[in-house]
């Protein structure tokens, strides 16, 4: 079936294995957070952390996940690298001290400026930055921040291998004729994005079910590759190769006949929906963002070839359906329909494939719905996401006062080693705590000011910071947090800390308040007029 051979193939799965093994105790050991794909990582980041990134984790990211992608494992660089990018934007933003909202800025603009970079595509990856945080929304005051990035980032990138688009100029003129096909593409391409989503997932969910140790995991997901790969190579590492013989239409050189070229395009992306379920979710290290371009292009390749071989005179080539079938499936699958669009553009450096892209995308989004999303950590709109609470839910949230919202004990003595409190604030998942001495509140210590030094607390704690009462509100702490530059608020009362509110606790309560909220309005008929 195979014009070429491994000289061992029964190594694979041992070899894919080991790479799961190894990747998966880098990463549980030193930075658990860098496991799964770094891109939702990244827009977790953004919605929930204040754009906190901890220093280690896009190195451990970079590494885990080229051991992965080394071994065999199906996964892309894609993902690594946004995380990497966005790590260092939220490491700029603490040397200079940045605000939360800048800092999330500079979160969002890493993964825009390193997906665009990789790509040679840089208002793509501008555009990227403030559209992947949401499903139909964007983030405005991400845009210009992120083409000034993307377009450093690209002109040094292209400096040094060059300024052609990845997929060369395309000189195939437009035909309207063609118009039909492409939307039927994008259809199958939104229904498969929902396959993709819910196979990723479900596999996931299965392997975080397993009462193994987590290394393991990613162990029995590339031996399960490796078994795969025996029958069915084209399905490890990115699969860019099989991309650009695709679009090169040189797979013809390497299989014989047009049934075979049909059978392994049309098992493809099943076969690569799998493996990358496997290898990523099962909590290696790698992105989804190559696997998808992969399953894309391999489904615009096969129905491509189908409408050749019917509409010969009307279909000549198969490139440009592998090219849009590529992009319109991951735009459906990552919500980022515009970006996507823009991309085409400029990844084959010409305007004729820009209607075609449009109509597949258009539809291929819409038939895979707002549900179904490959960054499960994206939110529908600005509205819904706690970045932007203080914004659109003040009404709300000034009705709630501290007093009903549960009291949290965090705090640290000044006494304390600089050492335990950066565990303390590992295990809790925050990046600072509050420095309290006999019930008095201090000040605030931050885990990037006590990373890797020695000495006590009290030599760290940043002093007169901010305080909420029982009869403060909601909307009050959270001013304070952004002002503290923390996710969580002290409660003090007649000079004594009583404990802390988190943003959390928060937005627990907000959403029981808006769920009851809404159960006890009235519903109202719309008037019939006569």
């Amino acid at each position: 079936m195979f014009a070429y051979s491994v000289k061992r193939p029964y190594t694979l799965p041992f070899v894919v294995g080991l790479g799961g093994l190894i990747s998966g105790i880098l990463v549980y050991t030193i930075a658990p957070e860098a496991e799964g794909h770094g891109t939702d990582a990244a827009i977790d980041a953004y919605h929930n952390k204040q754009g906190k990134i901890r220093r280690r984790i896009p190195f451990v990211k970079l590494v885990a996940s080229a051991i992965t992608i080394g071994s065999g494992g199906s996964a892309g660089r894609e993902g690594p690298t946004a995380q990497l990018a966005a790590g260092i934007g939220s490491a700029i933003a603490d040397m200079f001290r940045l605000n939360p909202q800048d800092r999330r800025i500079a979160v969002a603009v890493g993964i825009g400026a390193g997906i665009g970079t990789i790509f040679k595509a840089p208002i793509g990856g501008a555009v990227l930055a403030a559209e992947v945080l949401y499903r139909r929304d964007l983030e405005p005051e991400v845009i210009f921040p992120a083409i000034v990035a993307s377009s450093v980032g690209y002109s040094i990138f292209a400096s040094i291998v060059g300024f052609e688009p990845i997929f060369g100029y395309s000189t195939q003129a437009f035909s309207v004729l063609r118009l039909p096909f492409y939307a039927l593409l994008g259809l199958v391409a939104g229904g498969l994005a929902i396959v993709y989503v819910r196979t990723f997932y479900g596999v996931n969910s299965v392997f975080k079910r397993l009462r193994i140790p987590p290394h393991v995991k990613p162990m029995i997901g590339g031996v399960a590759v490796g078994l795969i790969a025996l029958v069915f190579p084209e399905v490890m590492a990115t699969g860019y190769g099989w991309v650009q013989l695709i679009i090169s239409g040189n797979l013809q050189a390497l299989v014989g006949g047009d049934l075979p070229i049909l059978l392994i395009l049309a098992l493809l992306p099943f076969i690569k929906i799998i493996t990358t379920s496997l290898s990523v979710g099962s909590g290696g290290s790698g992105g989804v963002f190559a696997p998808g371009m992969v399953i894309g292009a391999s489904l615009g390749g096969f129905l491509g070839l189908v409408f050749h071989m019917l509409f010969p005179s009307v279909v000549p080539s198969v490139a440009p359906f592998a090219i849009v079938g590529m992009l319109s499936f991951f735009g459906a699958a990552g919500k980022v329909p515009l970006s996507v669009i823009l991309m085409v553009v400029e990844m084959t450096g010409s305007l004729q494939l820009l209607p075609a892209a449009m109509l597949a995308t258009a539809i291929s989004y819409t038939v895979s719905g707002l549900k179904y999303s490959i960054y499960r950590s994206q939110v529908n709109t600005r509205r819904d996401s706690p970045a932007h609470m203080g914004e659109y839910n003040t009404p709300l949230l000034s009705s709630i006062r501290v007093s009903e919202i549960n009291l949290r004990n965090l705090g640290v003595a000044p006494e304390e080693s600089v050492e335990r409190a950066a565990k303390m604030m590992q295990e809790l998942n925050l990046f600072s705590l509050p420095v309290v001495e006999k019930d008095r509140f201090v000040g605030v210590v931050y885990l990037d000011r006590i990373v890797n030094k020695k000495g006590s607390v009290s030599s760290f704690t940043e002093k007169g910071a901010s305080y909420v009462k029982l009869t403060s509100t909601a909307d009050q702490a959270w001013e304070v947090m952004m002002k503290n530059r923390t996710m969580w608020c002290p409660v003090v009362e007649n000079g004594k800390y009583l404990g802390s509110i988190t943003l959390e606790d928060i937005l627990k309560e907000y959403r029981k308040r808006s769920l009851a909220l809404n159960q006890t309005l009235p519903f109202q008929e719309t008037p019939k007029h006569e």
